[in-house]
């Protein structure tokens, strides 16, 4: 569960596939520890609940691009490893502080509205049904992964941006190595490619506007001000990345639990009004995102019985913030009737996650579709199920299951 490493305490592959239980220690020794990623870059990492809420909120802990690179560089343990992504890619709001945040966010939230949200709601369910048709149809088991849990959430972003279909596995396989701790090399090539490709979409959407977000996104204005080339560039990565991997894995991560824990999928069954608490206890339970993106302190700051120097690397653990048992009683324990208020899941603070209402819409639709069509079992044991390697994104690679029509039986 993590070794030492001059000082610091390496996480490893062990760490990747159970960091519950290594989380669960680290909170009750102490507020933050420093910890060494796997590709050598140190950072502390914040693993209480209200530690982490109160850090995702404290202006101390910047996120602002250009000095987070500057922090990274002399942070990595690994000479060969500048962490380098392509720039196109990072002027989003992720990377940004008020006041530069504070504009970005207020344009993409006049794109992006509740009311937007909620028209997609009819396209979502006919994707939704789509693909169900489509593995209904499949011999043998499948996995859920690849049938419903990738296929969907991308889908609709891609709809969402303009982006061509026949381009999506292009995108899976850029942003999943992007969001993984892949060899340098790799991550630069796949982010040259993603920020070629997006320059063009921006491109044809500034000349060819449609009824679509993403054309709403590039002629979005606030009192005359437009997102420029660049931040259209860096808020469509952001979109697409962040649009469908955290959803990805709410879906295959809520199903697989329900199918370790029958008594809860029954309940499910019963009463399909608890749908909607129980996707929030899919996040708060195996949140799709380990980390919140890296922050670094512009100061010391103290975290509980630990200082964290000026100019460190600060990595929030919204995974183990939302397995603490000061806030949620009995923790580890999986119960979709359970008050889950206040989980980490999206964030905390100015940086909340503004796609939030998308993935719930999302999860709640493939969920309920799912167990409205099919029984469902397991095709392999579940424990031996592995996760996706990285410490960002907490994420099964597949989950395979076979599926019954309802009644069939």
């Amino acid at each position: 569960m993590g070794e030492k490493f001059q000082g610091s305490t390496m996480l490893d592959e062990e760490y990747s596939a159970d960091p519950h239980a290594y989380h669960a220690r680290l909170r009750e020794e102490r507020a933050a520890t420093e910890v060494v990623l796997p590709r050598g870059t140190k950072a502390w990492l914040i693993t209480r609940y209200e530690d982490a809420r109160a850090a995702l909120a404290d202006p101390r802990f910047a996120k602002h691009h250009e000095h987070l690179q500057r922090v990274m560089e002399v942070s990595t343990t690994n000479p060969d490893d500048n962490g380098a992504l392509e720039q196109s890619l990072v002027r989003h709001m992720l990377n940004m502080d008020p006041p530069d945040h504070t504009r970005l966010r207020k344009l993409v939230t006049k794109a992006f509205t509740a009311r937007r949200v909620e028209q997609l709601r009819p396209r979502v369910q006919e994707i939704t049904d789509g693909l169900l048709d489509a593995a209904q149809g499949a011999a043998g088991p499948v996995d859920l992964v690849d049938v419903l849990a990738f296929p969907l959430p991308i889908t609709v972003i891609c709809e969402m941006l303009g982006v061509p279909m026949e381009e999506r596995d292009d995108f899976r396989a850029w942003s999943n190595t992007l969001v993984s701790d892949s060899d340098p090399a790799e991550i630069e090539t796949a982010g040259k490619a993603m920020g070629a490709y997006l320059f063009g979409l921006v491109e044809h959407k500034r000349a060819n506007p449609g009824d679509d977000f993403f054309s709403a996104l590039v002629h979005a204005s606030e009192d005359g001000d437009q997102l420029d080339q660049g931040e259209l560039i860096a808020m469509a990565f952001l979109l697409l990345v962040a649009g469908h991997e955290t959803t990805v894995n709410l879906i295959a991560n809520g199903v697989y639990h329900l199918l370790r824990h029958p008594d809860q999928l029954a309940r499910l069954r019963a009463d399909r009004s608890l749908l909607p608490g129980a996707v929030e206890e899919f996040l708060r339970y195996e949140s799709p995102v380990n980390y919140a993106t890296f922050r670094y302190s512009t100061e010391d700051v103290e975290v509980g019985d630990v200082v964290i120097p000026k100019d460190s690397l600060v990595l929030v653990s919204l995974l183990s913030g939302n397995r603490d048992g000061s806030k949620f009683p009995d923790a580890d324990r999986f119960d979709i009737t359970r008050q889950t208020s206040g989980h980490l899941a999206f964030g905390h603070g100015i940086h909340f996650c503004l796609g939030a209402p998308l993935a719930r819409l999302e999860g709640e639709i493939a969920v309920g579709a799912l167990l409205d069509r099919f029984d469902l079992e397991p095709a392999e044991d579940l424990e031996g199920l592995a996760w996706r390697p990285g410490t960002l994104i907490r994420g099964l690679v597949s989950l395979p299951v076979n599926l019954s029509p309802r009644g069939a039986r």
